[in-house]
């Protein structure tokens, strides 16, 4: 796959280093620019196509997210801040990934890899047979586990190794307890074929494993190391989910 064009964009210039070194030492990445705040940025995507933003939110003139919601860029978006008070809006802008400053780099590659399943499989043809026993959706289900469609082979996934299945436009990325598997198929087509009480949706592009769920806090779901968003129209029957299951009665 070709590298992912990205640019780095944040008011402080050790932040701006720290990334770039990150940056510098993953070779899918190409880096394109460094921007110092949103109006050198919206200056350098009028030259030209980026793959990958690194946004920061709070800078002068504009935020990172005021910038998103405004200029609506065809890029995707890595949102990098000291402030976790910005998740859920970060989640509901439909980010790949939301970065707490200060970045460590195992973070940082995690990140980075999810961006790289994201265009690998963006840009891949979307071709071949389907296997046997699946639908033209690419998906079909049997007892405990479904098959998916991802990278022209079927995945077997069981329904107990899934923590999390996350929306991402055209795409679906199903989080297990070993990999990221994307697909080509959407939130409700995943949706339809759990199964009934295992699953919750807490937000318009996500679905969590109610017994995978270690806290909550905030509108934020911890699973291990992971965090799902909870948006505020489902909070409460999110809520009301988590204290009537056996998890939060043990």
């Amino acid at each position: 796959m070709d590298p992912i064009s990205c640019v780095l964009i944040d008011d402080e210039p050790f932040a701006r280093k720290g990334l770039q070194g990150y940056v510098e030492k993953i070779d899918f990445l190409a880096l394109k620019g460094v921007c110092e705040n949103a109006l050198e940025l919206n200056s350098l995507l009028k030259e030209g196509p980026v793959d990958l933003l690194f946004l920061d939110i709070e800078m002068p003139y504009i935020s990172g997210i005021e910038f998103l919601r405004s200029a609506a860029p065809s890029c995707r978006v890595i949102f990098t801040t000291a402030y976790e008070k910005y998740a859920l809006e970060g989640f509901e802008l439909e980010v790949l990934d939301y970065l707490m400053k200060p970045v460590s780099f195992d973070r940082f590659v995690r990140a980075v890899n999810k961006a790289y399943d994201y265009f690998r499989l963006l840009r891949a043809t979307d071709g071949g047979a389907h296997g046997p026993g699946v639908s033209g959706s690419g998906i079909a289900d049997a007892g405990d586990y479904i098959f998916v469609k991802a990278e022209h082979k079927l995945e077997k996934i069981s329904f107990a190794d899934i923590l999390f299945i996350e929306a991402l436009e055209n795409y679906v990325a199903i989080r297990t307890k070993e990999k990221r598997i994307m697909s080509h198929l959407t939130l409700k087509m995943v949706q339809e074929r759990l199964p009934a009480g295992s699953f919750i949706q807490t937000h318009k592009s996500w679905l969590a494993a109610v017994d995978k769920i270690d806290s909550i806090e905030g509108n934020i779901l911890h699973i291990g190391a992971f965090r799902v968003p909870v948006s505020k129209n489902l909070r409460e029957e999110v809520m009301e989910r988590l204290v009537n299951s056996k998890l939060l009665k043990r």
